[in-house]
């Protein structure tokens, strides 16, 4: 045997212990931690709010009864068709007199005899005021008496005519009363037609059978269903950063393609409203006009519900990442870059959001690849294999 064959087999069972030694090191070693991740890329962003809202006709129009009287049915239903000034959507015929009970006749009886006897008393003192004007002026003539003197009876004279006018009133409305029989005849009385005050289609009928109304009293409501707006309350953060003629898309209508619509208003006033869960919320209201032509949202009616997605700013051209890709470390934002197949903890500030994905204004740049949803299974310096990109 050779001095070379006898030295390579001294080395041979270290080189075995060797490679088990390796092979252990091999097998022992963490295994890359598999990720999900998204690269960092350039393109158009917007920042919306979504709330739901609900459709309104933008004019309504009450149709209330002029005089009080004795409604008839009305015939027309939600939906129908009227004309303003030209369609008759009601009709009221006076209503019967009501007759006096034998108690109340009696009362009237005696307030019409007591009434008798004051304007009998109130003609004699009236007959006496002038008498004693006719007096009283032969003796001012004389100039046996003051000027005031004939002024005084003068006075007397003009308060006992207003006595006996007062006294001949009462007595004509106890008469009329004891007039009334009960089948006092109504048709002389013609019946009042009301028409519509409103072009557009009836929405709804408040007083649909017969019965007696009381002058004011709502009748239909009447509205054209093409006029549309729709009213999204926003919390009141949210509306103060919406600008009047921000741009609006409104899903969930009904169709398959969202309407498009423009803020007309933030209202000036919030109010309190409590949400499911009993949590006090300022909200305000935010008018929208519908822009879609009418033709492609026939279907869409009165207080339909929408979600509305109001657009507060956009970009054709901004750096960012899915959402998910960043977390909160303290009061800053952070992401796990994937460098050289380990995981990059790498401290990050962030602008607008869509909901979906976010600006990033320092800290990663274009190509990036970020770690989506890290949570605390990825440390920094963790080795990790992309699954998804």
């Amino acid at each position: 045997m050779t001095t070379s064959a006898q030295s390579k087999r001294r080395w041979l069972p270290y080189a075995l212990i060797a490679a088990l030694v390796a092979l252990a090191f091999l097998g022992l070693r963490p295994q890359p931690a598999p990720v999900e991740t998204a690269r960092v890329a350039t393109g158009a962003l917007r920042a919306t709010v979504s709330e739901e809202g609900k459709t309104r006709i933008r004019q309504r129009y009450v149709v209330a009864a002029p005089v009080s009287g004795q409604l008839r049915r009305i015939a027309f239903k939600p939906g129908a068709e009227v004309e303003a000034g030209v369609t008759v959507v009601a009709v009221i015929d006076p209503l019967p007199a009501s007759p006096l009970d034998e108690r109340n006749r009696a009362l009237a009886e005696a307030r019409r005899d007591s009434t008798r006897e004051v304007l009998e008393k109130s003609r004699t003192s009236l007959e006496l005021a002038r008498k004693e004007v006719r007096r009283v002026t032969q003796m001012f003539d004389t100039g046996t008496v003051s000027p005031q003197a004939v002024e005084s009876a003068q006075m007397r004279e003009t308060a006992a005519a207003r006595d006996v006018a007062a006294a001949e009133g009462a007595l004509k409305e106890v008469e009329a009363q004891l007039a009334i029989t009960g089948t006092a005849d109504v048709a002389s009385s013609a019946p009042v037609e009301v028409k519509a005050n409103a072009t557009g289609r009836v929405l709804h009928v408040f007083q649909e059978s017969t019965r007696a109304v009381m002058q004011g009293t709502p009748l239909l409501e009447v509205g054209d269903p093409t006029d549309l707006e729709v009213v999204v309350e926003m919390l009141s953060r949210d509306g103060a950063a919406i600008a009047p003629g921000a741009a609006v898309a409104l899903e969930q209508w009904g169709g398959v393609v969202p309407l498009e619509g423009k803020v007309r208003l933030v209202e000036p006033a919030a109010f309190t409203k409590y949400s499911a869960l009993g949590v006090e919320e300022q909200r305000v209201n935010v008018v929208v006009d519908i822009t879609t032509p009418l033709e492609q949202r026939s279907s869409l009616g009165d207080n339909f519900r929408v979600e509305a997605r109001v657009i507060t700013w956009e970009s054709a051209a901004v750096l960012k990442v899915p959402v998910s890709g960043l977390f909160r470390q303290g009061n800053d934002w952070a992401a796990y870059v994937v460098r050289g197949g380990a995981a990059r903890l790498v401290p990050v500030k962030a602008g607008r959001s869509s909901g979906a994905e976010i600006q990033i204004t320092e800290g990663l740049a274009e190509g990036d690849e970020v770690i989506l949803y890290p949570g605390d299974r990825i440390k920094a310096g963790q080795r990790v294999t992309p699954t998804k990109v």
